[in-house]
């Protein structure tokens, strides 16, 4: 399911619009994007948390080259599985 089938959806189910759907689905990314840029942690009871992983700068090696590469200090969202989700997915 991407963006587009999910707007979809909730099209369907509730009625709206397109342009409102759209609306709708856009603003909720925004918010997400915007807390977890705050480093604010988003969790949807059941299905995930996200979070901002910091990681420090460290020294690499360049693999054609071979020479030494400073890697500077980063911050990545991580996806955590909730325990519904696990559950739903393997379901048997």
């Amino acid at each position: 399911m991407n963006k587009a089938d999910l707007i979809e959806a909730l099209q369907k189910e509730t009625g709206l619009t397109r342009a409102k759907a759209t609306q709708v689905v856009d603003l909720f990314f925004d918010h997400m994007t915007q807390a977890l840029a705050r480093g604010d942690r988003v969790e949807i009871r059941g299905l995930c948390s996200i979070f901002v992983k910091q990681y420090k700068a460290y020294n690499a090696r360049n693999p054609r080259s071979r020479e030494p590469v400073q890697v500077p200090p980063k911050k990545l969202p991580f996806f955590k599985c909730g325990k519904e989700l696990k559950e739903r997915v393997d379901y048997k």
